[in-house]
């Protein structure tokens, strides 16, 4: 079993965007898991960062929740977008369950990302999605908490970079514990599954 989460971790690790906001997975489990994703249950993955309005969050704020992370940038074309709205679409899909998913964004992008833009951001996708922001070394901290990537790839003028960052998303359970991986493409009704069976 310790071998297999090595494993797990490990395909975390590698699971980054190098060429911007492509397309990437992961490999089959070695096993069938309880989930469609890829479960991680067990490492302690945590953050600590000033949501769009300056309130401080942790993990331990959302207990009670289904908590989906997700670390991206607003100037991101496609991966980000893609994978918020997808989360809006499992909300609804959980009818009046919708309340008890969390979504938060968690910006690799501090830079040009204010708390401003990423409120808005967010909002286009659901008023109760939250974005978290902190200093550069912060979201660093958070990354390497969840053996996430993300690096700024240079563009044609200072402003113009863009980033590559790992893409999926984090299920946390209801005692605030990461639960699964869901790669970037995986499926609506599959990722919808796996709330529904953190939810109980």
């Amino acid at each position: 079993m310790a071998q297999r989460r090595s494993l797990i971790l490990g395909a975390l690790a590698g699971a980054t965007l190098l060429a911007g906001c492509d397309k990437l997975g992961f490999g089959a489990p070695s096993s069938k898991p309880a989930f469609k994703g890829v479960d991680v249950t067990g490492p302690v993955f945590t953050y600590s960062l000033p949501d769009q309005n300056g309130k401080l969050r942790t993990p331990e704020d959302f207990k009670g929740k289904v908590t989906a992370v997700f670390f991206g940038y607003t100037q991101c074309p496609d991966v980000c977008p893609t994978s918020m709205a997808e989360l809006a679409q499992v909300k609804k899909a959980l009818g009046t369950d919708g309340d008890r998913l969390q979504a938060l964004f968690i910006t690799v992008d501090p830079e040009r990302d204010t708390p401003e833009l990423l409120k808005a951001y967010v909002g286009n996708f659901d008023p109760a999605f939250l974005a978290l922001r902190g200093t550069l070394d912060q979201t660093k901290a958070a990354a390497a908490s969840f053996k996430a990537f993300f690096a700024k790839v240079p563009g044609k003028s200072p402003d113009s970079y863009t980033m590559d960052h790992t893409a999926g998303i984090y299920l946390f359970d209801f005692d605030a514990k990461v639960r699964v991986f869901e790669r970037y493409g995986m499926d609506v009704p599959s990722l919808t599954a796996d709330v529904k069976a953190l939810l109980g």
